[in-house]
């Protein structure tokens, strides 16, 4: 005999398009409720971007998608001006209280929400002597863990972006969740956005190098760019082995090291980075110019603070993110294969405001969690990733120092089905 609690499970597993559950005919009863935590609610801040993607839904596969979940209370760390959570909770009747824990009881005395959704991105939070804002997802995950403890009770949890940006932090938060029981997800928009072409690192592919190109400064785009690099690495032969040393580089050296035209000169694999330029679709052009590849020294006139990771896995493969702001505007990856001559590249794209998609393909991703309890991949990408960011600021700071890592000496199993849109 089919319970009924077998029944909605079953529900849930069903997907429509890239792993989003199938909740069209979804009933009152089988409503998820959640509680968001985050540092600021206002146009164009990380809650504005995903918690209202569960309060009016968002587009997919030609269709408007309204999610199975109700935001039902709201803790906000500040109010900035331009403040939009006042407004959001009179408009669609959530409840903001004045403490994480009062918020997941919803003003009660036991946990009383399905899901939590933290959000610690933006906001006026202090920087430390190594250039990290010390943004409080740490703090928000502590205060969530202990109403699960007191309560006796536990829920999914999704971390925008990295997990902190203390190292330590990171990993037992990780450790937290898997101690408790609990579905813990994070990271970043690009692993699930849409590519171009729609391609997939092959299973099982026997790479030897790759790389990223990308926008934007450090502590902050490079984690996106990363996780681009590693929802493809972590697809090769044997699985995620884990980093064995990381070297950041900036300005001048970063000149040297392109010159130098290969890896094992101190650069990088040459053709890898003109495949990257090649996806860009905001790629610089000369004066009088449309259409042209740029030269060495007008990548080096545009470009006035090149920034470069270059970092070696516990297998052999060999990585490097690049941030090339002044030369391009978008995400794109280029691999070298064994199994073929030409290299493997594509752009992550990430659709332009005021409708940015890309956060909606996140937000289905969380969705699909919420309501199944199940993470459609593994936190540890981005605890790896979360790693890479704390080792590159610590280069930086350190002389442009090579830093062993020891401590990023992560395995785990890539999953099967990809994650991105295709649609």
């Amino acid at each position: 005999m089919i319970t009924r609690r077998a029944f909605l499970n079953s529900a849930c597993a069903g997907t429509l398009y890239a792993g989003l559950p199938r909740r069209a005919a979804a009933g009152p009863a089988q409503r998820k409720r959640m509680a968001i935590v985050t540092t600021e609610w206002r146009y164009l801040s990380h809650a504005w971007h995903m918690g209202e993607r569960f309060l009016v839904g968002y587009p997919i596969q030609g269709r408007w998608h309204k999610p199975a979940v109700d935001v039902v209370s709201l803790y906000v760390d500040q109010v900035p001006e331009g403040d939009l959570s006042r407004k959001r909770a009179a408009e669609f009747g959530f409840t903001i209280y004045p403490s994480i824990a009062e918020a997941l009881r919803c003003g009660g005395k036991r946990l009383a929400v399905d899901a939590v959704l933290i959000i610690g991105e933006h906001g006026n939070y202090p920087r430390n002597e190594l250039g990290q804002t010390l943004y409080p997802r740490y703090p928000f995950f502590k205060q969530v863990v202990d109403v699960f403890k007191k309560d006796g009770k536990t829920t999914p949890v999704f971390n925008d972006k990295h997990l902190s940006w203390k190292w330590e932090w990171a990993r037992e938060m990780v450790d937290t969740a898997h101690a408790m029981g609990f579905p813990l997800m994070a990271g970043s928009s690009l692993p699930v956005t849409w590519r171009m072409p729609a391609i997939d690192m092959p299973e099982n592919a026997g790479l030897q190098e790759v790389i990223g190109v990308a926008m934007g400064g450090v502590d902050s785009y490079d984690f996106h760019a990363l996780e681009m690099i590693q929802c493809m690495a972590e697809r090769r032969r044997g699985g995620e082995t884990g980093i064995t040393w990381l070297q950041t580089l900036r300005g001048h050296s970063v000149w040297k090291a392109m010159a130098a035209g290969s890896w094992s000169a101190g650069g990088w694999d040459a053709a890898l980075f003109h495949a990257c330029l090649c996806r860009s679709q905001t790629l610089a052009q000369p004066p009088t110019f449309s259409d042209r590849f740029p030269a060495a020294d007008q990548i080096r006139a545009w470009v006035k603070d090149p920034v470069a990771y270059r970092y070696e896995y516990t297998d052999g493969l060999r990585a490097t993110m690049l941030l090339m702001n002044g030369l391009v505007g978008d995400f794109t990856f280029a691999a070298r294969l064994a199994e073929r001559a030409e290299p493997l590249s594509t752009l992550f794209y990430l659709p332009p405001n005021p409708n940015v998609v890309y956060s909606a393909a996140l937000m289905s991703k969380v969705e699909q969690m919420f309501l199944t309890g199940k993470a459609p991949y593994p936190v540890e990408r981005t605890l790896l990733t979360t790693g890479l960011v704390a080792t590159a600021m610590r280069s930086l700071a350190n002389g442009q120092r090579r830093l062993e890592t020891p401590h990023l000496a992560i395995r785990y199993p890539a999953p099967r089905e990809s994650s991105f849109w295709k649609d």
